[in-house]
Parts: structure tokens; sequence; C-alpha cells
């Protein structure tokens, strides 16, 4: 039987270079080897840091002309969205009854999330945002799930609730495993984690332009002669290594190529490479951009199969529960 992999991203702003060596690139490469991908469009959960979900049909549509120039195939891999799907989101109520107060308190990725929320006050579904992944996950019986080590503590709860529902209930879901992504983390232009709430994100929507412009203003530093050392120079280092992984080379041979040509010549570099690299997915993305009911109409197919995917988890967790009245 076929894996199934869950995956998926929160519709809040355009994917950048950190999202696609991080996890996109990952995905188009389980697809390619026969997994079945179901990737969620976690509109539900954009209201966890915040108070208002703003423009998310432009946001999703976003998202999806993204997931569609990487190189997601709608034909094999199905894009969905949370609000879509009813059966899932009814599957957090008795998830919700197999976890504990203090469980989800000493979860240390929901800590750094209250931290770093955009809301007053920490809200039920951002306290509960492990568990509704959960739902997420098991749905539509997730086997691997494609995380950050960030995230590994949300998958533990998710197999904490597959765990504790089979022996309350009996045997329904499987308990999926986490697939670390061996990808580094990829700094932006400013040296630090790339992201696209610091400013420092090259999307990969940016014309040549914009990403010419985004280089330029990078941060390096004084020493004209470049090397690749990410402790002492991030900022040099952080832009080493984009070009490198943009060029399919070891950051240190690109570093010794450049030399002593000093930061402007680096950047030089970054840009050609960057540009060339999201050149063929520039164009599958104005190519898609053309025909948005093609688009939509991908969304569409993948919720309606989630929708049987989740219905069909939802009769089978009523009938092990006893509530089919």
């Amino acid at each position: 039987m076929t894996k199934r992999v869950l995956t998926g991203d929160r519709p809040t702003g355009p994917l950048h270079l950190g999202h696609y060596f991080g996890t996109l690139r990952n995905r188009v490469r389980l697809q390619r080897e026969g997994l079945d991908m179901i990737v969620i469009v976690a509109d539900y959960q954009v209201l966890t840091d915040r108070d208002v979900a703003e423009r998310l049909t432009e946001t999703v549509d976003e998202l999806l002309l993204d997931y569609l120039a990487v190189g997601l195939d709608p034909d094999t891999t199905t894009v969905f969205t949370h609000s879509a799907v009813p059966a899932l989101n009814q599957l957090l109520l008795p998830f919700l009854s197999l976890v504990t107060v203090a469980e989800l308190q000493r979860n240390p990725t929901v800590k750094d999330e209250v931290q770093h929320s955009r809301q007053s006050a920490v809200s039920g579904l951002m306290f509960t945002y492990p568990v509704h992944q959960a739902a997420d996950i098991l749905f539509c019986k997730g086997e691997l799930v494609p995380v950050g080590q960030d995230q590994m503590p949300h998958i533990e709860i998710t197999r904490t609730v597959a765990r504790r529902f089979n022996q309350r209930y009996g045997p329904v879901f499987p308990v999926p495993d986490g697939l670390l992504s061996v990808a580094p983390l990829l700094p932006g232009t400013d040296g630090r984690k790339m992201s696209k709430s610091r400013g420092n994100a090259i999307a990969l929507s940016s014309t040549p332009d914009e990403t010419a412009r985004l280089i330029k203003g990078a941060t390096t530093d004084a020493d004209r002669h470049i090397t690749y050392d990410p402790e002492r120079r991030p900022g040099v280092s952080g832009l080493v290594q984009l070009a490198a992984l943009c060029l399919d080379r070891d950051p240190h041979e690109v570093a010794d190529g450049i030399g002593d040509a000093g930061s402007a010549a680096l950047k030089r570099t970054v840009t050609e490479a960057v540009n060339e690299f999201l050149a063929p997915m520039r164009e599958l993305r104005t190519a898609y951009a053309k025909d948005l009911a093609f688009v939509r109409d991908v969304l569409h197919r993948g919720n309606a199969r989630a929708n049987e995917m989740a219905e069909r988890t939802l009769r089978e967790v009523r009938v092990a529960m006893g509530t089919t009245y």
C-alpha cells in the first residue's frame, strides 16, 4: 500500500526560497517517488496567532500558484483547505478529550508560538493548535509528516492522540512518524533565518528586478575576501549558501570562486544564480496565473477528495465510539 504523506502551509503570505529548500523541494521528490501526497492549506490556522485572517482569497490563490510553479502535480497531489472539510474539524472534539491541559501547556512549540503571537491574548485555537494538527494528519490517516525539528512536539501530540484513541476505542488510526528535513536553515538577506515576517525573504513570486534589489541591500561586512564562515560571517555566508543551493555547488567552492572580488561580486553572483534558478518557476507561475479558473479547480478537486477521506474516517470514529444512533 502506498504511504500517505500529510504536509502543508498557512496562507499568510508568499512562499520564499527558505520554504523551497526547506520543504517544497522535498514534497516534489516524494511525489515523484509515488507517495500519496496530501497538502493542506491551513486557512483556519491563520487565526492561531492573529485576530483576523486578512485577504485570504488572494493569499490562497498565491499559495496555489507557488505550489504549481515548484512542480506539485494536481493529478497526483491533493491540495485542500481546512474550511472546506467539516468532517476533519469535527474530529477535533473527540481528540481534545484524549489530551490533558497540562500536556498542551508543556508543548514547547505552543509556548514559542504564544510568545510571538500577534494576538492581545492567547486564543483557544492557539492553545489547541497541536490537537487541530492531529486532526489534519489523522483525518486522512497520514503516516509521514515532513517537519522541522521545532515541529516534532506537535507530531508527538498526534502520536499520543492516535495511540490513546486506539487503546480506548479500537484500532482506527496509524501512529504517524515525523520526517525530518535534512535541508539547511536558509538565512535571509540580513543573515537571520529567512522569514516573511522579517522582511528578509526572497519570494518565489518575486521578479528579477525585485530579487536584484533585495540582494543588493543584503547585509555583508567590511572584509573584502569572501569566505564561507556562518558563525563569524552570517551575512556573507548566508549569501554564499543561497548561491550554492541555487547552483547545486559546495558553498566553500562558491566562496573560493569569488575570493578577493568583494561583496559587490558576491551579490552579482547570488543575483544571477537566484534569477536563473527561479526562471522556470516564474515562467510556470505566469502561465498558471492567466488561468485562475484552472488553479481554483485544482483546489475544488482536492477539497472533494479530502471530504471523502474525512467523512470515511469520521464514520469509522463514530462506529468505534458507539455514536451511530
